[in-house]
């Protein structure tokens, strides 16, 4: 029996003021998904692309963290920051 997820990848995804993709649609189960904003910024996310200021699913405040929910959106998520400071520090583990 399996005993949880068995990779754990990590990324670093640049503060940008246009959408960029946070994490690509998965290609196999995702068991966790975690975002640390690293950015003087708010950070937008939202499930699917074109992330905006005022189109987005959850806002992380400068400095602050977010785990996705179970079960674990597996599809893509792109974010955009007011600002082109700092970074998104991703982990998917699947």
């Amino acid at each position: 029996m399996p005993l949880g997820p068995t990779v754990s990848t990590a990324a670093n995804v640049a503060g940008s003021a246009t959408a960029v993709t946070i994490f690509a649609a998965a290609t196999n189960a995702v068991a966790s998904r975690s975002v640390f904003n690293d950015s003087t910024a708010v950070l937008y996310l939202k499930k699917g692309a074109s992330a905006s200021t005022t189109d987005h699913w959850v806002q992380i405040p400068a400095g602050g963290y977010f785990e996705f929910p179970q079960p674990c959106w597996p599809g893509l998520v792109s974010g955009i920051w007011p600002t082109a400071t700092g970074s998104a520090r991703t982990t998917e583990d699947s």
